[in-house]
């Protein structure tokens, strides 16, 4: 067991070379390895910062999208109703202008039946004046045949004539 008891000797000069390590270690290696922390925990700060920064773009970004949002629904909306109110608008007026091109049509057709009836009622009269001169025609050429028939007939005409005027 020999080995685990160090003697004397041999531990006062690990002290030594452990202090003499110690010394350069804290001379040349601890000021580096000191600044390498202090620029990894500065690092590391400014990454919080930049990520609470960021997070803080980002809150703001999502309000400002949802306000875009609300914004851009209530204009689509807008747009929407603008859009029913015009389709509404153009029916109705189709409907006012399809209504009075059928009043225009329909009293254009009432003319046109009341001429054409106006034009039938005067073939009508004209053809029952040349049937009724026809009869005439021949029931005088019948009345007329004998001469004493003519005479009563003009002196029929004549004292008419006369009781009129």
């Amino acid at each position: 067991m020999e080995l685990f008891k160090p003697e004397f000797g041999l531990a006062f000069w690990m002290f030594i070379a452990f202090l003499c390590l110690f010394g350069i270690l804290a001379k040349w290696a601890w000021p580096f390895i000191i600044k390498s922390m202090e620029e990894r925990a500065d690092k590391i700060d400014k990454g919080v910062a930049y990520y609470q920064e960021a997070e803080a773009r980002l809150s703001n970004a999502k309000a400002e999208a949802d306000k875009l949002l609300a914004e851009a629904r209530n204009e689509q909306a807008d747009i929407l109703r603008e859009a029913a109110k015009m389709r509404n608008d153009l029916i109705e007026k189709a409907r006012g202008d399809a209504s009075i091109e059928a009043k225009k049509v329909t009293e254009a057709a009432q003319v046109s039946i009341e001429q054409a009836r106006k034009e039938s009622e005067k073939q009508l009269r004209l053809e029952v004046g040349e049937l009724a001169l026809q009869i005439a025609e021949k029931v005088i050429r019948r009345n007329i045949a004998n001469d004493d028939a003519q005479k009563a007939l003009v002196d029929q005409y004549l004292r008419e004539v006369e009781t009129k005027n």
